[in-house]
């Protein structure tokens, strides 16, 4: 198993219970999330050595959101603790029938969001990692974090440590400070083995775009493109979803290579869904995972698939599986009681 540290923003989720509208009732439930701690999750429940580097409010908010990941086996020793700061938030309205879910984000100078490139010490934090995971989320908050995270890429390449990097673009964050997505989720690009995006994320860091009728061969026309602009890089990753309704999307994914392979894993149909937030990221520690253990690359698709699907019957941002539970429904897909 691997070494992996994750860098990112720690979240708390406030949602309102079940279906209901926000504070259509006085009361929410609390999650702790965010992009790459939930893959770190993952990834610790799939057995891999994972650590958290991070920036959180010194106050039972920040100390409620390291508990959840030490519950889940991520060691926290690499996250900060700043005095004074604030917790990042979101607000989730699960949607249901016609009616789409809903986030209202609150994270605005958080602690993490206020943090500079000199806060990490990425030497240290970096010691005896296999990999490095990051996300185009923590880059979008500001230009010190983007700074922070552009320093932790460049330290991981320095150390010989791969680079996972999900392109997550939120261009509302980004036009929010006026930061210039494309030239630092560019270099960003550059330094990652591998990249979780799909032929949007590749038309914002390329600026070309990919008109293909067929959004498959978009992916890999996309995918030919990145490859040629950045020789570091070695695989891409993505999914196809269509959403059939707010309970019943049809999801596929696809892997490709540097060297020519291709793999798609058949579509997984979806219904009804308990909880999406997170599904990505299930999605991207599946396909680390298989990178990670040497599965081939119709099993590394296959199982990351699997992962993603399983994330939409559990609450909460995490996907706290095991393995064994993602295999078997590879293997079998059977919906009975196992016992």
């Amino acid at each position: 198993m691997s070494r992996v540290v994750c860098f990112g923003e720690l979240l708390l989720r406030m949602g309102a219970p079940g279906n209901e509208l926000l504070l259509q009732s006085p009361r929410l439930d609390v999650h702790a999330g965010g992009a790459e701690a939930n893959v770190g999750v993952s990834l610790a429940h799939f057995g891999h050595d994972v650590a958290m580097a991070s920036t959180v409010a010194d106050n039972p908010l920040g100390a409620h959101a390291l508990g959840e990941l030490r519950r889940h086996g991520v060691d926290t020793r690499g996250v900060r603790l700043q005095a004074d700061g604030r917790m990042g938030l979101y607000f989730l309205t699960t949607g249901a029938v016609q009616r789409a879910s809903e986030v209202v984000y609150d994270r605005a100078d958080s602690a993490f969001a206020l943090s500079t490139a000199a806060d990490y010490d990425w030497p240290t934090l970096l010691q005896g990692a296999d990999w490095l995971h990051l996300s185009g989320v923590s880059p979008a908050l500001g230009a010190d974090v983007a700074q922070a995270t552009l320093a932790a890429a460049r330290a991981a390449r320095a150390q010989g440590v791969k680079v996972s990097f999900d392109g997550n673009f939120r261009p509302k964050l980004w036009q929010r400070w006026g930061g210039d997505a494309k030239a630092i989720l560019r270099e960003l690009f550059a330094q990652a083995d591998i990249v979780f995006a799909d032929y949007r994320d590749i038309e914002v860091v390329l600026g070309q775009p990919f008109a293909q009728e067929d959004v498959v061969a978009r992916v890999e026309a996309a995918a030919a493109a990145a490859f040629a602009a950045f020789p570091q890089l070695q695989w891409m990753a993505c999914t196809q979803r269509q959403a059939l309704s707010v309970d019943h999307h049809a999801l596929g994914a696809l892997l490709i290579g540097r060297d020519g392979t291709r793999a798609q894993a058949p579509v997984r149909q979806l219904q009804g869904i308990i909880d999406r937030i997170g599904g990505g990221d299930a999605f991207a520690a599946g396909i680390l995972h298989g990178i990670m253990r040497g599965f081939d690359a119709d099993a590394t698709v296959r199982f990351g698939l699997a992962a993603g699907g399983l994330k939409h019957s559990i609450p909460g941002d995490f996907n706290p599986v095991s393995e064994a539970d993602v295999l078997a429904l590879v293997g079998e897909e059977r919906f009975d009681v196992r016992r």
